[in-house]
């Protein structure tokens, strides 16, 4: 008896180390996707947590020993206190020290944030740069200590991604479980930096992932409850904002006023992006012009932030206090438009000089005080059937971020979330839909997808579009052995027409080929030194293009709908 036990014992812990074995091989060869990784999303849903708690704390440390204030939350008060030429260089020290950042950690002098994200999810698996998502992440913790005007979102979320990127490249995650685990880690950053669980989960959905699929819903919901319990270790479960108790809205009489808003706050949106856009070709401009090394780009922007900041300090950092003002209508008509006006230059110039950080928060500011402007005014025009112009200024802050963000069910919510404010829903949601809708018209849908537009990542467009970027000519040629190749002396006639593609091409430039040649096949070629006749390799069929093309479109409708 006790032989057979000791058998039995033993063949049960062999099976078990079998399994386990098992389990991790296919963990490390096929992925997560193979397996239940809820542990996983987990895992990243804590770590992106305390990547975006320390990236906050190392704001608050670095602005306190720097400004020489431990009262944070009226850091734009206390400079107006100190010395001019302190409050002039200071922005300027720190583009310098930006400009050194990203001059080591990147190759092209370029903060990575959000908009990387959205294309390393749309393009490349999930994964996005480690190196140059570190040294961005460093590079704006630096530029919102020091007085540049920008958000913590998005180094936050590009950070929070590095680390997604890192545990898909361990464990060789496919391009479903990498963009899973890559919106796992977006939700947990977003949730941890603003307190927010719904709309950490639903603004990786909806800005990153770009679809509600509900295979992903699960554990991205699970690293954003991570996320949001890290963030309530250190801060408690407190809102950003607080508002003031008065205030009620006369939902029938009053909403067309919330909906005339929502195109003021679009007009608006449509201008601070505009401004930062165009901010940017006048930096390169210059920066051409003068022959300025790019390292002293962020420095130049500093400088001017600072002769800004000597009059106007509110444009420091992410400009919480001057929105918590707003909010609680604490400022009159006049100055809430002079800081809209100030803030929108501030931040087009922080974003032009390539200093980094985010553009929700600006966002936030300069829409809560358009609101509280627009609310001064609608209060004063209609006062027997106006609520508090404070509920204008939650409004505004809604529909200026959800407008940039292109994003408006996750900043509606977020904006709930932040200031614990759930019964003015309507017509917050009324100033959105019409700011959004506006909005998008004027740009390719939010300032993100217009950032990769400009840089020729055609995502606004759809995967119609983008797709054919994803697919290599190499991949889906048929070689000049091939059973089936095409022939070699109509390849080479094609190629004295000058019709031909590069091996290392995508289908994206390969496909208005075959629409303008109307030829069956396109040779692949690899062109040699100057004077050199080209290589042939092969072709490229059109029948086999608009396959690979086909593959991909169902591979992702499968996605999106799982």
């Amino acid at each position: 008896m006790p032989n057979r036990l000791k058998l039995f014992l033993d063949r049960a812990w062999r099976d078990l180390q079998d399994r386990s074995s098992t389990g991790w091989h296919i963990l490390i060869e096929k992925g997560p996707s193979q397996v239940q990784f809820w542990l996983i999303a987990l895992m990243i849903g804590i770590a992106s947590g305390f990547a975006a708690l320390g990236f906050r704390k190392g704001i608050e440390t670095l602005q306190a020993a720097l400004y020489g204030t431990d009262d944070l939350a009226h850091l734009h008060s206390f400079a107006g206190t100190l010395p001019w030429y302190w409050v002039l260089l200071l922005p300027a020290f720190g583009g310098l020290v930006v400009g050194i950042i990203l001059n080591w950690f990147t190759h092209d002098g370029r903060v990575r944030a959000v908009a990387d994200v959205i294309e390393g999810a749309a393009l490349w698996d999930g994964r996005v740069e480690k190196r140059a998502g570190l040294g961005s992440a460093l590079a704006s913790l630096i530029t919102l200590s020091t007085g540049g005007s920008s958000g913590r979102e998005g180094p936050v979320v590009h950070l929070a991604a590095v680390i997604s990127s890192w545990v898909s490249a361990r464990i060789n995650a496919n391009g479903v479980t990498g963009r899973d685990l890559l919106g796992c880690a977006v939700a947990a950053a977003v949730s941890a930096s603003f307190n927010a669980p719904i709309a950490g989960a639903l603004f990786a959905l909806e800005v990153v992932l770009r679809h509600f699929a509900v295979h992903a819903f699960a554990p991205i919901a699970i690293a954003s409850v991570a996320g949001t319990v890290i963030n309530r270790l250190e801060y408690g479960d407190v809102t950003e904002f607080v508002l003031p108790a008065e205030g009620s809205l006369a939902f029938y009489v009053e909403l067309p006023a919330f909906l005339l808003l929502g195109l003021v706050c679009g007009v608006v949106a449509v201008i601070l992006m505009r401004s930062i856009f165009w901010a940017e070709d006048v930096g390169d401009t210059i920066q051409t012009a003068t022959r300025l090394p790019r390292v002293l780009r962020p420095a130049g922007a500093g400088l001017i932030l600072g002769a800004i900041a000597i009059w106007y300090p509110h444009i420091i950092g992410v400009g919480y206090e001057t929105t918590s003002v707003a909010l609680t209508g604490g400022m009159g008509l006049q100055l809430a438009i002079t800081f809209v006006v100030v803030k929108v230059a501030a931040v087009a110039i922080t974003m032009a000089g390539r200093m980094g950080g985010g553009v929700f928060s600006p966002a936030l500011m300069v829409g809560a005080l358009t609101g509280l402007a627009f609310g001064i005014v609608a209060t004063a025009v209609f006062p027997d059937v106006s609520g508090s112009e404070t509920l204008y200024a939650l409004a505004g802050m809604g529909a200026v971020a959800a407008a940039v963000l292109g994003a408006p069910i996750s900043t509606t919510l977020i904006v709930f979330e932040l200031t614990g404010d759930w019964q003015t829903g309507i017509a917050v949601m009324a100033a959105v839909s019409l700011s959004t809708a506006l909005a998008s018209r004027w740009v390719d849908r939010s300032f993100f997808l217009t950032q990769l537009e400009r840089r020729g990542v055609h995502l606004a467009a759809g995967p119609q579009a983008y797709l054919l970027s994803t697919v290599r000519v190499a991949s889906i040629m048929r070689a000049s052995n091939h059973d089936r190749a095409a022939n070699e002396e109509q390849c080479w006639d094609l190629i004295e027409q000058g019709v031909y593609i590069d091996g290392n091409a995508t289908l994206e430039a390969v496909m208005p080929m075959f629409e303008t040649s109307a030829a069956r096949f396109i040779p692949v070629v690899t062109l040699g030194g100057e004077g050199d006749p080209p290589e042939l390799w092969g072709a490229v069929f059109q029948v086999d293009a608009l396959k690979a093309f086909n593959r991909a479109l169902a591979e992702t409708a499968a996605e999106e709908h799982s």
